[in-house]
């Protein structure tokens, strides 16, 4: 086993109420993590994924923040019955949002809730690197504006390298693409990471791109599935046929290879029911270990390539590239 995607049991050791509609929990959780990487819940049966607001390299306990969203099933329930010493179930941390190894720049965009990995992301920049860091956050209103001291005593604390500028939708309008821009100011080598809103990361992502950012300088993080095009599928065979073979809870199940769909729709063909979360390649609540035939991922924001050199896969974003193809989900 590459690593644990299990569920475990932690307690909640404190909660703190960051804004009207949104909460910290502070987790009596020992696991070893990486700022910018998140903790899968399941809650009343239910998976939903969340970014540590803590740094390893800063703070001595872990912390996850979730922010109250129209219909959010997972979020509002949480925010309306957890409390400190309750119980929840939560795997390991997991995720690759995290900080490269470079001394460039750090330019991060972040809408409402998007705040809290990048939260982790600047602390730890901050205190284990020289790099400059720059943040713009875009939220409703001044009230509405999630860790707000904190980044004002970063800012006092790190003069000269840490900046944060607020961005209130009420008074100002959306974000533009011409404050995009200007805010990536000549940071030509810069790191950018950006989380928020789909609407939001996708505006930023193509004011960078029209900007002259690389595609390789973007790190987004999503937590729903963004739209494939074409090319993001694997080119289909020129025979279509083949079997995918589903091994779940020590059972083998097959059926016919479709084109274009994913390992995970295969299964949910097949009448399975197997784990996932946010179908976006962010999770790996879906990782499975290919033991007969290739897949392609289209997108991979949880695995590492040592993983994937062993045959993981997320099976919500990988597609065959052989007619025939054998997955084994953890039991």
């Amino acid at each position: 086993m590459a690593r644990d995607h299990g569920f475990h049991p932690v307690r909640i050791r404190q909660v703190v109420q960051e804004t009207a509609d949104a909460c910290t929990y502070v987790l009596d959780a020992p696991f070893p993590y990486q700022a910018g990487q998140f903790l899968t819940f399941k809650v009343c049966g239910t998976l939903r994924s969340y970014s540590m607001s803590s740094s390893p390299d800063t703070d001595a306990e872990l912390m996850t923040t979730v922010k109250r969203v129209p219909g959010g099933l997972v979020s509002n329930w949480m925010l309306d019955h957890l409390a400190a010493g309750d119980l929840v179930e939560v795997t390991r941390p997991a995720g690759v949002f995290c900080l490269r190894e470079t001394t460039a720049p750090l330019v991060a965009f972040c809408g409402g809730s998007g705040i809290t990995p990048i939260l982790s992301l600047v602390k730890s920049a901050l205190a284990t690197t020289r790099r400059r860091v720059r943040v713009l956050t875009a939220d409703r209103d001044a009230d509405s504006v999630i860790f707000a001291s904190a980044l004002a005593e970063l800012a006092g604390r790190y003069p000269g390298r840490f900046e944060v500028r607020h961005h209130l939708d009420v008074p100002n309008g959306f974000v533009t693409a011409a404050e995009v821009r200007a805010f990536a100011g000549d940071d030509r080598d810069a790191d950018f990471y950006v989380c928020g809103p789909t609407p939001f990361m996708d505006l930023v992502e193509h004011a960078l791109l029209a900007w002259g950012a690389g595609p390789e300088q973007i790190l987004i993080e999503r937590f729903t599935p963004a739209a494939d095009s074409p090319a993001d599928r694997a080119p289909a065979d020129e025979e279509q046929g083949g079997t995918v073979t589903i091994v779940l809870g020590g059972k083998r199940h097959a059926v016919p290879r479709h084109p274009g769909e994913t390992l995970l729709e295969s299964a949910r063909r097949a009448g399975l029911a197997p784990p996932f979360s946010c179908e976006a390649g962010n999770c790996a609540t879906c990782i499975a270990q290919v033991t007969e035939g290739q897949a392609r991922m289209r997108a991979n924001n949880a695995l590492e390539e040592d993983e994937i050199a062993e045959g993981w896969v997320l099976t919500c974003q990988g597609e065959p590239t052989t007619a025939d193809i054998t997955v084994v989900y953890e039991d």
